[in-house]
């Protein structure tokens, strides 16, 4: 029956479990340079998009034909994904590190606003952008087969994320500091 679809795809969860296991720690530690913390995370966003393309084709039942335009297109989505997500962090943290160190001038804020802002509506639209493309190549079913793989994925690490040791710890909270 239906266990030989199962077994391919529950040894791809187990390997991106290892592999998030394996560079877990070096997220998780607080006072991790960039550097360190970036070798692990590009890891695991090539584990995320591995495992999604290991399951676009049977998962969405893909003709060969649409495997390969879809292939691109889905590697591009993630690319942009993690762009707009670094862009983003990056100014939130310019902008958290100027904050906490006091005196900052209205007019430096507003420019460190204005970049968040702009990664907070250009990231999206990227997004949309990148998402139109795969769905001119799907069709309908495949469509939804395609967001609820998204969410399948997202749903497995987030449960990996949330079970690894020191991810509660090391968070700064949200709070801003008291002037």
């Amino acid at each position: 029956g239906g266990s030989a679809v199962v077994r391919p795809r529950v040894a791809v969860v187990i390997a991106l479990a290892l592999a998030l296991g394996a560079v877990a720690p070096a997220l998780a530690q607080p006072g991790a340079g960039q550097g360190q913390r970036q070798k692990p995370r590009e890891e695991a966003f090539r584990m995320i998009e591995a495992y999604l393309v290991s399951n676009l084709q049977e998962g969405l039942a893909l003709s060969d034909d649409q495997f390969t335009r879809l292939l691109p297109l889905v590697k591009r989505l993630q690319r942009d994904r993690r762009a707009a997500s670094q862009r983003r962090m990056k100014a939130l943290q310019e902008l958290r590190r100027v904050m906490e160190a006091g005196g900052a001038s209205e007019a430096h804020v507003g420019d460190l606003l204005r970049e968040v802002k702009a990664a907070e509506s250009e990231g999206p639209a990227t997004v949309r952008r990148d998402m139109d493309a795969i769905d001119a190549v799907l069709d309908p079913v495949q469509q939804a087969k395609y967001r609820l793989l998204e969410v399948e994925v997202e749903r497995k690490l987030r449960g990996l994320m949330a079970e690894m040791p020191g991810q509660s710890r090391g968070r700064r909270s949200m709070e801003l500091p008291e002037n």
